[in-house]
């Protein structure tokens, strides 16, 4: 039972230029106009320079559901939010929005941060299964062969049977791709300096020794200083050769000068859904070398994928106007050694 018109909480959407579009279905926005009062197609897009519709929308807001493209909430901004109480964000991090001043203003913050590990740890077991048997050498071969060879001599090394797997990063996208690997016959190693106890099936050690260990290292570490070039030079060379590095997290994690040598020589081979700069130059041999898989960053939630997301912010609404916690709350501290 839904409560009184009176009663409801007022709610603004708040994202860039047609996300809510592919973000929101006719039903989500059928439910937030029950649940709340707003106009489900009123959109916020820039905050500091609001309409008189939107400013007057703003200055009654108790809830903001925000996603890609807010803008950030700066203490001016939240002057023109006088009522605001709450922050529902419809995708992962919330560092480019959520400022200081919200939590010195006691703003309660939720992500759907959960739902949107789930693509990027899809997408990462499937480049460990692809990795094992390395299907981007052998298609590109056959490709440039197209004739009979003798595939089974040339495997002698490949499959999943018993590979070891490092996961860098107890991350929620890091523990989701452990619990994805469970049905599979992999060891698993574990590196993440803040983990005490690893998650079942999995063996905790050192980063030094994950990548001397791995044949595949899988990298879901926040962007942090601390994190900035964790694979070096160092980590790079202590992987065995016909190891494959995968990347979803961030470019700027792994050392990619320190990396293409490697590639470039054929002793490793990568598969990179981010890099650093986000786009490669022209030139860059990432482009064209037959052992590296680069994607422009869609392991993460896209197409009808985004719609998790909004139901799983359109749930924290609901329990906020139930006056239950949040499942997915936020807090400062946890930004400090989380994306």
């Amino acid at each position: 039972m839904h409560p009184t018109t009176d009663n409801r909480p007022a709610l603004l959407l708040a994202m860039g230029p047609g996300v809510d579009d592919r973000l929101l279905t006719e039903a989500h926005r059928t439910r937030l106009a029950a649940l709340t009062r707003t106009d489900p197609y009123l959109v916020a897009h820039d905050l500091t320079a609001p309409d008189a519709r939107t400013a007057a929308a703003l200055a009654e807001a108790e809830l903001l559901l925000t996603c890609w493209g807010a803008t950030p909430l700066t203490p001016e901004v939240l002057d023109r939010a006088p009522r605001l109480r709450a922050v529902v964000h419809a995708a992962g991090s919330v560092k480019h929005h959520v400022t200081d001043a919200c939590w010195e203003r006691d703003l309660r913050v939720t992500s759907a941060a959960a739902a949107n590990a789930l693509p990027v740890a899809e997408y990462t077991l499937a480049a460990i299964l692809f990795a094992g048997k390395r299907v981007l050498r052998s298609a590109r071969r056959y490709a440039e062969l197209r004739a009979d060879h003798a595939w089974l001599e040339e495997s002698a090394d490949w499959g999943n049977h018993r590979r070891t797997v490092g996961v860098v990063g107890a991350s929620r996208i890091g523990r989701r791709v452990i619990d994805l690997l469970r049905p599979f016959d992999f060891e698993v190693l574990l590196y993440d300096p803040y983990a005490e106890t690893p998650p079942p099936g999995t063996e905790l050690v050192g980063l030094d020794e994950l990548c001397a260990r791995s044949t595949v290292v899988s990298v879901h570490a926040p962007q942090l200083p601390s994190t900035y070039r964790m694979i070096g030079a160092p980590q790079l060379a202590a992987m065995p050769d016909g190891t494959t590095l995968i990347n979803t997290s961030r470019g700027s994690l792994v050392d990619e000068r320190a990396l293409l040598p490697h590639l470039v020589t054929g002793r490793l081979d990568a598969v990179l859904d981010v890099t650093d700069p986000e786009l490669p130059p022209p030139d860059s041999p990432l482009w064209t070398l037959p052992n590296v898989l680069l994607t422009p960053h869609v392991a993460g939630s896209l197409g009808n994928e985004l719609h998790r997301m909004a139901d799983r912010a359109v749930g924290e609404v609901e329990r906020y106007v139930r006056g239950e916690a949040f499942a997915e709350e936020v807090r400062a501290s946890d930004l400090t050694r989380s994306a």
